[in-house]
């Protein structure tokens, strides 16, 4: 298993953020995930450093989607960064952590009424219109209450990232954006002259997620340049702010080689430099909207296991007492992980080959596949890492199993972020 971060190994145990990961156990129980802040905000710092965002203006915006208590929302203002929602609720969440409104960036394929009301009555930055639908209801809201809404329009280039089939967006059959083939977005850009509420500042691109090259993003610099040229040319607009998305890949299992993130910021603001210079314009400012890996790395699950169960000349099962429900993706989209025994982390036993499974009543609640631990016993703490991104977010309550808690390590010490839900309250808003 890789260390990421303040993790070490101190007398066979597992510590991160100078915390022993067995003491985190006893004062919280498991399952538990576990963040590590000072891997976050160094990751900010080296996007904030990386982007040119003091030098040239450009803007980082955290997606918010891969994980977003408030103790998130205040650390990435501190940072210096932008924010991402996709829904109401996180909108509310950042409105609730005091976040700044017109640094977010309001993002969704199908905004309900009353979210487009609450991003306009709290003051948001952006709305990224991704349709004709939001963009005619937008209007009305903004002109009843007599006031201007800055907007990108989002798109879908027609990239395709070689990525999970799942994760794939900026293809044109996808949910998301004005697509460029059919002309939807030339459409678009003539219904703004019967709009006089709205101000488009911008445009925005995501081409999908757990992208380990550079090439598709500079593909997408090209495809989006090109356009901020037609729309001055052709249609006297102005774009002066240009979103590129997220999607930089990190580090799950071996195998996996994605670029850092100095080598991604680079390749985009050179090739933007480049092109705009081949075309002639201004350089706009630049928006990126890393969400897994500003935080994947950074986030560990703790488990207990329970059962372990010899099918003779098959396979082993090493049951934990979480899963599917505090970690979704092996089952959503065949994810993989690493994993070790926290309590053991210097063994020189012999490695057994054994499948991590979760606690739900599913066939399909498997956290790892034939993966080989060291001697390994019912009680013993396993540690799977690189959960940061999309485990809490995506967590639910099947089964009627309560949500984990979250707990931030930093020099030495431990901070609950989030409590662990009870049975009182998974059953609190029945009646």
């Amino acid at each position: 298993m890789r260390l990421h971060g303040t993790m070490k190994v101190i007398e066979d145990t597992l510590y991160i953020g100078g915390v022993s990961s067995l003491d985190l156990v006893k004062k919280y129980s498991t399952p538990l995930y576990v963040f590590d802040e000072e891997l976050i905000r160094n990751n900010c710092k080296d996007y904030v450093t990386s982007f040119k965002v003091k030098e040239n203006k450009n803007k980082v915006a955290y997606a918010g989607k891969a994980f977003l208590p408030t103790y998130m929302c205040k650390l990435i203002d501190e940072e210096g960064l932008y924010l991402d929602v996709v829904s109401g609720g996180e909108l509310y969440t950042a409105y609730k952590a005091d976040f700044p409104m017109e640094k977010i960036l309001f993002h969704g394929n199908n905004k309900t009424l009353e979210e487009i009301k609450m991003g306009v009555d709290f003051g948001v930055g952006v709305f990224v219109v991704d349709n004709f639908y939001e963009l005619s209801i937008l209007e009305k809201i903004c002109a009843e209450k007599n006031i201007i809404q800055n907007i990108y329009f989002r798109i879908t280039p027609g990239i395709e990232a070689h990525t999970h089939e799942y994760i794939k967006t900026g293809q044109i059959d996808s949910k998301f954006g004005f697509a460029l083939i059919n002309g939807d977005f030339h459409v678009a850009i003539e219904n703004l002259k019967k709009h006089k509420h709205i101000n488009l500042i911008g445009l925005h691109a995501h081409i999908g997620s757990q992208i380990f090259q550079v090439e598709p993003f500079e593909q997408e610099v090209e495809v989006m340049l090109e356009l901020v040229k037609d729309l001055k040319d052709n249609h006297n607009i102005d774009i002066i702010e240009l979103d590129f998305g997220g999607g930089i890949g990190v580090y799950y299992v071996e195998g996996d080689e994605p670029k850092t993130i100095k080598e991604y910021c680079e390749a985009i603001i050179n090739k933007c430099e480049e092109k705009c210079k081949e075309l002639k314009i201004n350089v706009p400012t630049l928006i990126i909207e890393p969400g897994r890996s500003l935080v994947a790395n950074a986030g560990s699950t703790l488990y207990s296991i329970g059962s372990i169960k010899e099918i003779k000349d098959v396979r082993i099962y090493v049951s934990v007492d979480g899963g599917m429900t505090d970690n979704i993706r092996p089952s959503l989209y065949q994810a993989g992980y690493e994993c070790a025994i926290v309590n053991k982390m210097n063994s020189t036993t012999k490695k057994h080959n054994v499948t991590i499974a979760g606690k739900c009543c599913e066939s399909g609640d498997i956290l790892i596949s034939n993966t080989d631990v060291l001697d390994i016993e019912s009680g013993d703490i396993l540690i799977t890492t690189s959960t940061g991104a999309y485990g809490y977010s995506m967590a639910s309550n099947y089964n009627k199993i309560p949500k984990n808690p979250v707990v931030f390590v930093n020099k030495n010490e431990d901070r609950l972020v989030c409590k662990r839900q009870s049975y009182d309250d998974l059953l609190s808003l029945e009646l």
